[in-house]
C-alpha cells in the first residue's frame, strides 16, 4: 500500500520520501528516496523528519500508513503485546505527528493523512487489538484536526476495507492461545484470508489517499473501496441491532 501510494504520489507532481525499518537492499520506485524509519523510536521519528527538512526544505504531506494487524481474542493476548501493537499503529502516529507540526506550523500549511481502516468504525471478533487501535485513530485525528485547522493544518483519514496485502500473514498472533477459542480463531482466518483475496487492490487506496492530499477542500474522512463505503454508510444508517446480528452471522457466530 506504501509503495502505490508513493508512486501516485509521484504521478501527481510531488517529491516523495519513503519509509521502512530497513530500506538498504530495496529499490524505491523512480522518483521516491527511501529512509530507514522504526516509528516506535521517538528518536528515529525526530530524525527522519529533520532528513526530509534538510532535503526538501518543508514537508506538505505526512502520510502515516505503518501498521500491524493482531489476531486472537482479547483474552489471548497479554497485556505487554497489545502495548507493542498500539506502540506501532497508534503512538507511532503520534510521534511522527508530533515530529512534524512545528515544521508544517512554521511554514503555514499542511496535511496528516492517517491509514484508518473500516474496522475504525465497526467491531471485528478476534482482532480486537488492532481494531481499537483504529478506533484510537479515529479520535485522535477527529480532535487533532480541529486543534491545528487554524495553523492551516488538516488532520485526515483514510479508511480502507480489506486490501490485497500481506496484512493477514503478518499479524501479531495470540501469546497465550486458549483451547477454548481455537475453532472459533480458525473459522476467522479462513475468513479473512478469503476476504483478503477478494479484497481492493492497494492502488485503490493509494488513489484515496492522493485525493486527500490534493482536494481543495478536504474532508475528515475519505473512504477507499466499494466495501467501505457501505460499511461506513451501514454503520451510520442501520439500527444498531440488525448491524450486531449482521456481524456475528458475518464472522460466522452462533446467534
Amino acid at each position: 500500500m506504501g509503495k502505490e501510494t508513493a508512486r501516485a504520489l509521484v504521478a501527481a507532481g510531488f517529491e516523495v520520501i519513503g519509509t521502512g525499518r530497513r530500506t538498504s537492499g530495496l529499490t524505491p520506485p523512480p522518483g521516491v528516496k527511501y529512509l530507514d524509519l522504526d516509528v516506535a523510536s521517538d528518536e528515529s521519528a525526530t530524525a527522519v523528519v529533520e532528513q526530509a527538512i534538510d532535503r526538501f526544505g518543508r514537508i506538505d504531506v505526512l502520510v502515516n500508513n505503518a501498521g500491524i494487524g493482531s489476531a486472537g481474542a482479547v483474552e489471548e493476548n497479554s497485556v505487554a503485546l497489545a502495548q507493542s501493537v498500539f506502540d506501532i499503529n497508534v503512538f507511532g502516529v503520534m510521534r511522527m505527528t508530533k515530529a512534524v507540526l512545528p515544521h508544517m506550523r512554521a511554514q503555514g500549511g499542511g496535511r496528516i493523512i492517517n491509514v484508518s481502516s473500516v474496522l475504525g468504525l465497526i467491531p471485528q471478533p478476534f482482532m480486537a487489538l488492532y481494531v481499537s487501535a483504529k478506533h484510537a485513530i479515529e479520535g485522535l485525528s477527529e480532535s487533532l484536526d480541529h486543534e491545528v485547522r487554524e495553523h492551516g493544518v488538516r488532520v485526515l483519514l483514510i479508511e480502507p476495507g480489506y486490501t490485497k496485502t500481506s496484512f493477514d500473514t503478518n499479524a501479531a498472533q495470540p501469546d497465550t492461545p486458549l483451547p477454548l477459542y481455537a475453532e472459533r480463531r480458525r473459522v476467522f482466518d479462513e475468513m479473512i484470508a478469503d476476504a483478503m483475496k477478494e479484497g481492493d487492490d492497494p492502488a485503490v487506496v493509494a488513489k484515496v489517499i492522493v485525493t486527500a492530499a490534493t482536494d481543495e477542500k478536504p474532508k475528515l474522512r475519505y473512504t477507499a473501496g466499494r466495501l467501505a463505503s457501505r460499511v461506513s454508510a451501514a454503520r451510520r444508517l442501520v439500527p444498531a441491532g440488525t448491524f450486531d446480528k449482521q456481524v456475528r452471522k458475518t464472522n460466522r457466530m452462533p446467534s
